[in-house]
């Protein structure tokens, strides 16, 4: 029984918070106190930043801002990073609150767009802002979910505009997974939206434990608080014992502890800790692990449960033509699914997914093989999570997960309110480091860095709306900046530490014979004329090396030096018709066709050797491949390649006159000349250091404003702006830009200025619109890009190809680099569905996955959308750019878009 004083404090606490108190009524269960504390936060009129650990509930929080809204009378929206969030969240609040109080924004779906509650993308939102949409009246709360994706290299500046942008009138609430600096982000929130309580939750709700997996065991990670199980570190002993004495350094090995997939969902099983989510780094691999799991038997589901798993991918997938299902191997992916088994990631169908994230949450799939990005907040929490390497692909090498990735995944393990613990278990494998993984485990370091720079249509707007003076001032106030000053005050901490040590050797290195520093100065001037000649001979050697590739022509023969093409091989296109001239299609010896860069051979390349092309040749032809193939080789059999190696010059006058000078200086014959020389030299060298933080210092302040600079400057100079000062006033040109919000903004705008697609049909403006946005996953570098299917998408391909590098030309005059070379990979499928084709057809037009095509499909709809905005109204392109989209949404699109 609570005694008297407890009584009237809870009394008090409800007088003094009667909207958590009604709210607190109508939940289940009793909120969390970092719940109770962010939610009376908000009730007072404080903004909160919330960073809280994955699946603890900091959702709670944003619901009481809705629940804050609808008392007051005001609105309040839902922003969450990825449409998939926000069809979740929508469908959750409508099934609390009701369909008329709920509305969805996202793109491709307008449901009840000015309900008091809208839950939309975080880019929805700015657009709605630099529009200064009627919408936005009477808004009172901002919830913004998972705000710690500003950190995305790609879209993470979209978060850090919407807080700047908000009026002040505004309530942001923002919600974010446990991160290291929290209180530098709840700092900046104050700086620029005013009162702002940071609460920070570490404890998980439901208790995580660690495990590794080695054969058929699994042992704890863990034995004792924290202290690493003793036995991990012996296998790993043992097993670096056994690699040692088989001598075999070539390539790793499968380890014979590493257990096979199968094997894992088993142990899994039979230890109830599913249902699980199987990490794995690659599409591929996610789904050839339900394949193992399907010819390995496993049966994970009765047959009540398999019949109404059937019932529900049926109905989910009704809308879909049947030839379209054929196409995407429907009838395997429902056995897959009535088995309890399933693979996620991008490069599936959208509804796929949504039907396997259902169905999980459902417990009716009981193991999901997953990528990473299903860890981004989708709700799939699930008992137990098995990470399969501590290793990934990030698109250019392979690199270790860091504590915060590592975090980010297992931090699904455990079901609050079903689970007692969570479990997270990682397989055994060839060189894991036991140490290495306690580490990880144990690090909670997942700091928040700001991603933002200003783009060129973000640039027009903030002059349009403010001018360019105050849009300045704006961009100042960005997380990055506050970032990048935070940090140049720990330079200066670190310059004065380095002056300090610098005054100590400059009073060692005093010799009586005569000036040191005098001497020191000589011999450091030998030493930087000396690197100075050896970075120019390198340079030059650079040069003739991309000469002697430059002038390359077809038919000549060459020598591969590294790699498993070494061998001889013959230059099968021409240099005309190469745009990048370092980069040619050769035939190697064993009849492989591919592309060359510098890094294959040694430098400057000689022809050994030349042989006539056929006009004829083709290199889908496998025996004019062969034919030639064997050419190459009977010519390399007689031929000698000779190295060509420039002469280096040792030294010169310069250095010469120094060195003469050094041996007639006092101090040259000083007998502790080398002790007083080694002073010196850490006096160089820290004067080198003080140059070298000077210069970051420079670099890092206002540096969002000096890019901003840049920007203007481009813009000013292709007459986006009237000029690059600060009475800037934006042009008609740049009102078009204005209404272009896609990554490629600015070319996109030159082709329309330049009416580049003003005689496409709807098919080929859709085509045209592909090479603008996508953007390959693996650069083909086997293969020339497709040929174009049409004369007329053949020329537009050209002239946006010139437009990119006319518009590369002034960007590096003005010191910026930021467009995307345009990719063409994907116009002929695009075009293709655009003019009727079925997904079977277009999907072998590309090495490319349904999930992608849809995926890329959605963002040529969003581009085409921005081209009709930005046309004239009395632009024909404006109703081609319609039917184009009308021509896209059919089958499996519109199905996703509707």
């Amino acid at each position: 029984m609570p005694t008297p004083a407890e009584r009237y404090a809870a009394s008090r606490e409800r007088q003094a918070s009667p909207r958590l108190t009604q709210f607190q009524s109508e939940y289940p269960f009793g909120l969390d106190s970092y719940q109770v504390a962010a939610c009376r936060a908000l009730e007072e009129g404080h903004g909160v930043l919330v960073a809280a650990p994955t699946g603890s509930g900091k959702t709670v929080v944003g619901e009481f801002a809705i629940h804050l809204a609808l008392a007051s009378g005001r609105k309040c929206f839902y922003t969450t990073p990825i449409k998939a969030l926000s069809n979740q969240k929508f469908h959750d609040l409508v099934a609390r609150y009701g369909p008329d109080q709920v509305g969805l924004l996202t793109g491709d779906s307008t449901v009840n767009g000015e309900a008091p509650v809208v839950v939309m993308t975080t880019e929805v939102l700015r657009n709605m802002l630099y529009a200064q949409s009627s919408t936005l009246h009477g808004l009172g709360f901002v919830v913004m979910d998972e705000v710690h994706y500003l950190a995305d290299r790609f879209r993470g500046a979209v978060w850090e505009e919407v807080i700047i942008h908000l009026p002040a009138s505004v309530t942001v609430v923002a919600l974010s997974a446990t991160v290291s600096n929290a209180e530098e982000f709840g700092d900046w929130l104050e700086t620029v939206r005013g009162d702002t309580q940071v609460i920070v939750e570490e404890h998980r709700p439901v208790p995580l434990f660690q495990h590794v997996m080695a054969g058929t065991r699994v042992y704890d990670l863990f034995v004792d608080k924290g202290v690493l199980n003793p036995e991990l570190v012996r296998l790993a002993r043992d097993e670096e014992r056994r690699t040692h004495v088989k001598h075999d350094r070539r390539r790793q090995q499968r380890s014979t502890q590493t257990p096979w997939r199968s094997e894992v969902v088993q142990r899994l099983d039979r230890d109830g800790l599913l249902p699980s989510i199987y990490f794995l780094f690659s599409r591929a691999g996610c789904d050839e692990a339900v394949q193992q799991c399907l010819q390995a038997g496993l049966r994970l589901t009765n047959s009540d449960e398999r019949k109404e798993i059937r019932e529900l991918a049926l109905s989910a997938t009704l809308g879909i033509p049947d030839d379209d299902l054929m196409a995407l191997g429907f009838d395997s992916w429902v056995q897959a699914l009535e088995r309890g088994l399933a693979s996620h990631h991008a490069g599936l169908l959208p509804v796929f997914k949504e039907t396997i994230e259902s169905l999980f949450q459902r417990g009716l799939v009981k193991v999901v093989f997953a990528t990473e990005t299903l860890a981004l907040g989708i709700n799939m929490p699930a008992k137990s999570v098995v990470i399969e390497r501590l290793v990934k692909w990030n698109g250019e090498t392979h690199v270790d997960l860091t504590p915060g990735e590592y975090t980010q995944l297992t931090g699904r393990a455990g079901r609050r309110g079903i689970d007692v613990e969570g479990h997270a278990v990682v397989l055994w494998q060839s060189g894991l480091n036991p140490q290495s993984l306690a580490g990880l485990a144990s690090t909670r370091t997942y700091p928040l860095k700001s991603s933002f720079q200003p783009s060129y249509n973000m640039a027009v707007n903030l002059v349009s709306r403010m001018g360019r003076h105050a849009a300045r001032e704006v961009l100042e106030t960005s997380f990055a900046q506050f970032q990048a000053d935070r940090g140049v005050v720990g330079l200066a901490t670190e310059i004065r530490k380095i002056e300090e040590a610098r005054e100590g050797y400059l009073e060692s290195m005093t010799c009586h014979l005569g000036d040191f520093g005098q001497y020191a100065a000589l011999r450091e001037a030998v030493t930087r004329r000396e690197k100075g000649l050896s970075r120019q001979q390198s340079h030059d050697r650079r040069d003739d090396a991309a000469a002697s590739w430059a002038a390359l022509r077809q038919g000549d023969v060459i020598i591969i030096a590294r790699g498993k093409r070494a061998g001889p091989a013959v230059i099968v296109d021409k240099a005309q018709a190469r745009r990048d001239a370092s980069q040619p299609m050769v035939l190697t010896g064993d009849g492989q066709v591919r592309r060359l860069s510098q890094a294959d051979t040694q430098g400057h390349v000689s022809p050994i050797g030349h042989l006539r092309i056929p006009k004829s040749f083709s290199s889908k032809d496998a025996r004019a491949r062969k034919d030639l193939a064997s050419a190459v080789r009977e010519l390399a059999s007689g031929a000698h390649a000779e190295r060509h190696v420039k002469s280096t010059v040792d030294a010169d006058q310069q250095v010469l006159s120094l060195r003469a000078e050094i041996r007639q200086h006092p101090c040259h014959g000083c007998s502790d000349r080398e002790v007083h020389a080694r002073w010196a030299e850490r006096y160089h060298r820290t004067q080198r250091q003080l140059d070298e933080l000077e210069h970051k210092i420079k670099g890092r302040t206002n540096t969002i404003a000096r890019r901003f600079d840049r920007i203007c400057e481009v813009l000013s100079e292709l007459g986006y702006l009237t000029s690059a000062g600060n009475a800037a006033e934006v042009t008609e040109p740049g009102h078009m830009l204005m209404r272009l919000y896609t990554e490629a903004d600015l070319i996109t705008a030159q082709s329309l200025r330049a009416h580049d697609w003003a005689e496409l049909t709807p098919a080929e403006l859709a085509g045209i619109c592909s090479a603008v946005v996508y953007e390959s996953r693996r650069p083909d570098d086997e293969a020339p890009p497709p040929k174009p299917p049409t004369v007329a998408l053949a020329n537009a391909l050209h002239k946006l190809h010139d437009q990119w590098v006319s518009l590369s030309r002034v960007e590096s005059r003005h010191g910026l680099d930021t467009l995307r070379r345009p990719d063409s990979s994907l116009v002929e499928a695009v075009y293709r569905w655009a003019n009727g084709a079925n997904l079977v057809q277009v999907m072998s037009y590309g090495d490319i996955t349904a999930g992608d095509f849809v995926r890329w499909m959605r963002q040529i709809i969003d581009v085409l959308g921005q081209v009709a905005q930005a046309a004239a109204e009395d632009d024909p392109l404006r109703q081609t750019a319609h039917i184009a989209i009308d021509r896209i949404k059919r089958g499996v699109i519109a199905y996703v878009a509707a």
